[in-house]
C-alpha cells in the first residue's frame, strides 16, 4: 500500500468559468490556470502521481506545452490514472478538500463525486470530497482563491 498526497491553490480570474472537481459551479469568476484551473483535481492528480513516485502535474502537463493550454482537467486526471495504473497500481480511494470562503460546494459534490470515480474507474463510495473555510484568514479566506488538499491509497 502507497498514499499519495496533493496540494493546490489558484486564484480567481474574471472572465473563466469556476471549475471544481469536473463540474461547472456558477460563479462571478473562475480559477486563473494554464488549463481549466481545477485545483481539486489538480491536488488529486499530484497525490496520485505522488503515490505512485511519479512526480507531480507540473512535470506530467509543464504549462510551457500548448498541448494542455485550457485543457480539461478532468481528461488530465485520467492520463495521470493511466499513469498510475501502468506503473503497477491500484487506486483503493481518495479523499479530497477544498479551502475557500466561496463557493458553496454542497449542492454539486455528488456530482463531482460522480465525475471523480467516472475519472479513475473506481466506485463514487471510494471518493470523498468536502469542503471547509479558512474563517476569514489568508488569501481563501479574503475571497482572493481557492486551495485543495488531497490524500490517495493505492494498491
Amino acid at each position: 500500500m502507497r498514499i499519495g498526497q496533493g496540494y493546490d491553490a489558484h486564484r480567481f480570474a474574471e472572465g473563466r468559468t469556476l471549475m471544481l472537481g469536473g463540474v461547472d459551479v456558477p460563479h462571478p469568476r473562475g480559477l486563473a490556470g494554464h488549463s481549466d484551473g481545477d485545483a481539486l483535481l489538480h491536488a488529486l492528480i499530484d497525490a496520485l502521481l505522488g503515490g505512485a513516485a511519479l512526480g507531480d502535474i507540473g512535470a506530467m502537463f509543464p504549462s510551457s506545452d500548448e498541448r494542455w493550454k485550457d485543457a480539461s482537467s478532468l481528461d488530465l486526471l485520467v492520463r495521470a490514472r493511466a499513469r498510475v495504473r501502468e506503473a503497477g497500481h491500484r487506486i483503493s480511494n481518495v479523499d479530497i478538500t477544498l479551502i475557500a470562503q466561496e463557493p458553496r460546494i454542497a449542492g454539486f459534490v455528488m456530482e463531482m463525486r460522480r465525475r471523480v470515480a467516472e475519472a479513475l474507474q473506481i466506485d463514487i463510495t471510494d471518493v470523498s470530497i468536502k469542503a471547509t473555510t479558512a474563517d476569514g484568514m489568508g488569501f481563501t479566506g479574503r475571497g482572493e482563491g481557492v486551495a485543495a488538499s488531497a490524500v490517495v491509497l493505492l494498491e
